[in-house]
């Protein structure tokens, strides 16, 4: 079987070899939007991961005429009444880095008792036509005082995942992708593999 291109909507190396890992028993191929000239940038609208998603999904698969997935995720937060929810990438601001959003959750627990935490992630796969099919995971944890660790990226420093002891930033890419919200969204796609061939091929 010759292998799909499924481009993932995203210019984050991190997120790509995630993705990578997780189909690397499938017949797909993986590429990121770098790999392509410069396409106009998406205005995220919408008020949920998944509206948001299967927008930026089908903005992308439109404009470069080939099968699409995107995917949003985020970490919603108790004690802060949900924040920073779907505004996790720019939390402190349009441009923030990790370290700017990281600070402002961190100054904005101060003296929460309740850490608990969630990531979501949510995916969807578009094709040209504006067809869509959408998954969803979650990950529970709770928010640390001080990073640990300096693996991956986003607020995983802080998120403490407690069945492996660890924060997020503290496992291997193998260990994060058995466990993360990505990783459960992306084997519900695995699960639903070959109904995703059909369809990627009923044009």
């Amino acid at each position: 079987m010759s292998k799909i291109v499924l481009v993932l909507a995203t210019h984050n190396r991190g997120k790509k070899r995630e993705f990578e890992l997780l189909f690397k028993e499938l017949s797909i191929e993986i590429k990121g939007l770098s790999e392509f000239q410069r396409i106009p940038e998406f205005e995220e609208e919408g008020s949920t991961f998944e509206k948001i998603v299967i927008n930026k999904a089908k903005f992308v698969s439109r404009i470069l005429d080939v099968p699409v997935l995107a995917d949003d995720s985020g970490l919603v937060v108790e004690a802060l009444n949900g924040a920073p929810g779907i505004l996790s990438a720019r939390y402190a601001g349009k441009s923030a880095t990790d370290y700017q959003n990281n600070h402002k959750l961190i100054e904005e627990m101060r003296g929460k008792e309740n850490r608990n935490a969630i990531f979501v992630c949510s995916i969807a796969i578009s094709k040209p036509t504006g067809q869509v099919l959408t998954y969803t995971g979650s990950c529970s944890g709770i928010i640390l005082h001080e990073p640990a660790g300096t693996n991956g990226f986003g607020y995983d420093p802080f998120f403490y995942y407690s069945p492996l002891g660890k924060t997020f930033a503290q496992l291997s890419v193998e260990e994060k992708s058995r466990v993360s919200h990505r990783g459960q969204a992306i084997r519900k796609l695995k699960d639903d593999f070959k109904k995703v061939l059909i369809w990627f091929e009923d044009r």
